[in-house]
């Protein structure tokens, strides 16, 4: 990968825009190609709608037309007449009686057979397995009446579908006897129609063969047709197929193929229609349409090497003039470069030519100006060397005082001069924007010490820090403002002993800290002003509201302070950010 990103880059403009324009012809044939995919889609689509509502409406037509024969079942097994005749039947004892019944029988059901137009024949067979037929006479095997009888003793008085063969559909309904006295509902007999599928899928389903065929199976066996254009394996793989429709390939040629499967009877309906037929016209255009692309690529690789020869051209030359004087003086590029600009020409290449002689122009005024630049940048480079000289100059200066008082032994004075050594190397360190809350303590510690040489008794200073959280991290010089604060407008104004606190606390992931005062407090006016940063702490000059930004562009919106004062109670400011441990670098979590 990185050779031919390598080759590419080392490329000319020629080979580059032949490369450029291969790439958008088969971008455009790949978008042309999804395009006519998605028409092809629809079109599809629209295939399977109309032969999704052929298949519906055959299967409504088809299953219609079972019903009214299920009906018949239970209108025959019903019949008041052929109850009787069944229970004397079987409770006769006579031949000749029990032919004389049968022959009722018989004529009775010729009586239901003779008006229904897809009922082929309908024959009742007793408990002895006897039968008695209507309709057509064709028999029914020994071993299909067992069938039968079995399985209509199983759907216990209810239709039951069975299939006998290709276009052979059987239903069969057990006689229940509710006209004895004791209403016992025992079987009686079994009654089996022979169903005309043929017939009612040729009334019901308007299609011809050159439209595609209907087939109708129970999964395991072929309903209707006799002869479909499916094998029973291709059945299988048909029937197996997931998608409601598709293209599908088997033994008798490639098929657009759709099922779909009744709820009535849990019989499966396909619609196989032959693809050549129905597709041989989408054929015929994608082979145009790649045929086309060719053709339209050979076309515009002509043309692009032909307008790519007519932008390079020229950019060599100019590459060739460049090179003639790149070893001559600032003086002469000027006088060079004139004599190679293309005057006649007025395109992108002509202003390239004149543009390169304005660079030239150009050239000589940046050396002069970077020379200027230069000297500038090396001064300004003095001036930082010489500032970092000065906070040096200042802390040797604080140990030689610190040296001279413990010799006089000057304790309080020896502890001032630590405690402003250590809180003006904190303040100019370069160290990370996040600090742990031990050493952001220390600084207020070093801040007390100072304060305490004025105010000594009357500053009582409380720290409640777990010793668990002074790992925590938080933004250096976050508390110590917040003290001087409290010592500026709790302290100075009241000649009483007032008493400052530092508390933490840690709350559902998230630190909290807390500075209060049992100072005069401030009046609602000045808490306002106070909280919108126009009044500022002394000394470092670190505001609420400097305080508040830090903590927002540290952590987010979510976190900051919030200031509480009544006058004449006391001032309290809480400090809400994550809890962070020094050692985890992460935060532990959010408060709520």
């Amino acid at each position: 990968m990185t050779y031919f990103k390598s080759a590419y880059k080392n490329a000319g403009i020629h080979h580059k825009m032949i490369l450029l324009i291969i790439v958008l012809m088969l971008v455009n044939f790949a978008v042309f190609a999804v395009i006519l995919k998605y028409v092809f889609h629809i079109y599809d689509n629209q295939m399977y709608k109309k032969t999704s509502e052929v298949l519906n409406i055959s299967s409504i037509g088809i299953e219609n037309e079972l019903r009214d024969v299920e009906k018949i079942t239970f209108k025959v097994t019903t019949d008041e007449q052929l109850q009787r005749y069944l229970l004397q039947l079987e409770s006769e004892t006579s031949p000749y009686t029990k032919m004389v019944l049968r022959k009722k029988i018989t004529n009775r059901l010729v009586a239901f057979a003779g008006s229904e137009t897809y009922v082929y024949s309908m024959m009742v067979i007793d408990k002895e397995g006897q039968v008695m037929s209507a309709g057509n006479r064709e028999g029914i095997p020994p071993e299909l009446r067992s069938t039968l009888s079995e399985l209509a003793a199983e759907y216990n008085g209810s239709n039951a579908w069975y299939v006998a063969g290709h276009s052979s559909l059987l239903a069969a309904r057990q006689f229940k006897s509710f006209t004895d006295t004791n209403f016992t509902l025992k079987g009686l007999g079994t009654l089996a129609i022979r169903v005309r599928i043929d017939r009612i899928v040729a009334d019901r389903v308007q299609t011809s063969g050159r439209d595609g065929q209907l087939m109708i199976t129970d999964g395991k066996q072929m309903i209707y047709p006799e002869a479909p254009l499916l094998s029973e394996s291709d059945m299988q793989a048909e029937l197996a197929r997931k998608q409601p429709y598709g293209i599908a390939t088997y033994t008798g040629g490639t098929f657009f193929a759709a099922q779909t499967k009744s709820s009535y009877t849990g019989w499966t309906y396909l619609h196989m229609t032959p693809f050549d037929d129905m597709f041989r016209s989408i054929t015929i255009i994608k082979e145009i349409v790649s045929a086309i692309f060719v053709i339209m690529l050979l076309i515009a690789l002509a043309l692009g090497a032909r307008l790519s020869g007519s932008i390079t051209r020229p950019i060599v030359q100019l590459i060739q003039n460049m090179r003639k004087i790149e070893k001559g003086d600032l003086d002469r590029l000027e006088e060079e470069a004139l004599g190679a600009v293309p005057l006649s020409t007025q395109d992108e290449v002509g202003l390239l030519h004149r543009t390169y002689k304005k660079m030239i122009r150009r050239i000589r005024e940046l050396i002069n100006e970077n020379v200027a630049k230069q000297l500038l940048l090396r001064e300004t480079e003095l001036k930082a060397l010489q500032a970092q000289i000065n906070p040096h100059f200042l802390y040797n200066t604080l140990e030689s005082v610190n040296w001279l008082a413990k010799a006089n032994k000057q304790d309080r004075i020896s502890e001032m001069v630590e405690a402003l050594a250590f809180l003006l190397r904190s303040a100019v360190s370069s160290e990370e924007q996040l600090i742990p809350l031990r050493k952001e303590l220390d600084i207020v510690r070093s801040y007390v010490t100072i304060q305490k040489t004025r105010f000594d008794e009357r500053l009582v200073f409380h720290l409640d820090v777990p010793e668990e959280l002074m790992d925590a991290q938080i933004p250096k010089l976050t508390l110590q403002p917040l003290v001087e604060n409290a010592i500026h407008y709790a302290l100075e104004p009241q000649i009483e002993p007032c008493r400052i606190s530092i508390v933490a606390r840690v709350r559902e992931g998230a630190l909290f800290l807390q500075v209060e005062d049992d100072g005069p407090g401030m009046t609602q006016d000045f808490l306002e002003k106070l909280r919108s940063g126009q009044v500022t702490t002394r000394g470092q000059g670190i505001g609420l509201t400097n305080i508040q930004e830090r903590i927002n562009l540290t952590f987010g919106t979510p976190w900051g302070i919030e200031l509480h004062s009544e006058s004449g109670t006391g001032t309290s400011i809480h400090v809400c950010i994550p809890y962070v441990k020094g050692e985890q670098g992460h935060v532990q979590g959010a408060a709520g």
